[in-house]
C-alpha cells in the first residue's frame, strides 16, 4: 500500500507479507459462527482469508519493520495446510517504496509464531537461509525468546526453528523486557495473551497515535473484549489487556492497525467498538 497513514511526522505503510487461510472458529473461539459469519463470511470449508501485513513506519530517525509476514520457507505440504495464496516477496514490497533490505534498522516481533516470523530469514535463490534484513536489530520480549527457542508441547507447532537460523549469532537479536521506546516516536509494552511474552507497539508523534496490538487485536471485530481466538494461550489475559489498552486508546482517538484482517488496514473505533474511520477510506 504505497499511500501511507500519516500519525504526525510518521508515515505508515501496510505491506504484503503472504496471505492464509484459517478455521473461522479458531479465529472466534466461543464466539457463535452466525455472530462472526456475518462480520466475515467463510468460504464453503470455513475457513477465512488470513492477511499478514507488515509495517513499514518511517520516522524522522528510523526505519522501523514490524512483522515480518510469512517467509519463503514454506514446504509444498505447509502451503497446502495453511492454503497459501499469495506469496511472501517482502523485499520487492520494500523496493516499491524506495527501501532496500539493508535500509531497516528494527524490526519489531510482537510474538515469534511462524505468520508473524517467517520473515526473519528467508531462502536465498540457491535456497540458503540468510537474514532477510541483514542490519536491524530484531526486538523480542525475553520471555518470548525464552519459549520460542525451548517452546512447550502446545507451542512447539507455531515456532518454526528455521525462522531464527543465525539471528541470536548475528548480534542483531535485541531483547527487551516490558516497555521500552525502540526509537523516538516507536515503543514496545509487554502485554502477554496470545503468548506469554506477547507485545504491542504504540507508534506516536506529538498528541496522536497509532497502536498496533498484534493477535491481541487481529481483526477489527476483535475489539469486543470478548471475542477472542481459540489460539491465545491465555486467554483471560487477552481479555483483560483489551480492556486496558482500547479504552483509553479510542477515547484519545487512537488508531488502530491490523496485521490479519483482510477487510480494514486500519481504524479509529468509538467507544461502543463501532469503526467510525478507516485506512484507506472506503
Amino acid at each position: 500500500m504505497k499511500n501511507p497513514l500519516h500519525i504526525g511526522q510518521i508515515e505508515i505503510f501496510r505491506l504484503n507479507g503472504g496471505e492464509i487461510a484459517m478455521d473461522g472458529g479458531a479465529m472466534f473461539g466461543a464466539v457463535p459462527k452466525i455472530l462472526w459469519s456475518k462480520r466475515y463470511p467463510p468460504d464453503s470449508d470455513n475457513y477465512l482469508l488470513l492477511k499478514n501485513a507488515p509495517l513499514l513506519i518511517k520516522t524522522p530517525a528510523a526505519l522501523i519493520l514490524v512483522e515480518t509476514g510469512i517467509g519463503n520457507k514454506f514446504t509444498e505440504k505447509q502451503k497446502q495446510i495453511f492454503r497459501v495464496s499469495d506469496e511472501w516477496d517482502l523485499p520487492s514490497e520494500l523496493a516499491a517504496l524506495g527501501v532496500g533490505r539493508e535500509d531497516i534498522d528494527f524490526v519489531i516481533l510482537t510474538h515469534c509464531d511462524f505468520d508473524h516470523a517467517g520473515g526473519i530469514v528467508m531462502f536465498s535463490d540457491n535456497q540458503t537461509p540468510e537474514l532477510t534484513f541483514p542490519n536491524a536489530r530484531h526486538v523480542i520480549q525475553k520471555t518470548e525468546w525464552e519459549d520460542a527457542t525451548k517452546p512447550n508441547v502446545r507451542s512447539a507447532h507455531t515456532y518454526w526453528p528455521v525462522n531464527f537460523t543465525g539471528l541470536e549469532e548475528s548480534g542483531n537479536l535485541l531483547l527487551v523486557e516490558g516497555a521500552q521506546e525502540i526509537s523516538p516516536g516507536v515503543r514496545v509494552e509487554q502485554t502477554g495473551g496470545h503468548t506469554r511474552g506477547h507485545q504491542v507497539v504504540r507508534i506516536g508523534s506529538g498528541p496522536l497515535e497509532a497502536l498496533h496490538m498484534g493477535d491481541l487485536l487481529p481483526f477489527h471485530a476483535h475489539a469486543n473484549p470478548l471475542w477472542i481466538m481459540a489460539f491465545d494461550n491465555y486467554p483471560m489475559d487477552v481479555i483483560a489487556q483489551k480492556q486496558k489498552l482500547m479504552g483509553p486508546a479510542i477515547a484519545g482517538g487512537s488508531w488502530f492497525t491490523f496485521y490479519h484482517d483482510p477487510q480494514i488496514a486500519a481504524c479509529r473505533f468509538d467507544e461502543r467498538g463501532k469503526v467510525i474511520e478507516q485506512w484507506p477510506g472506503e
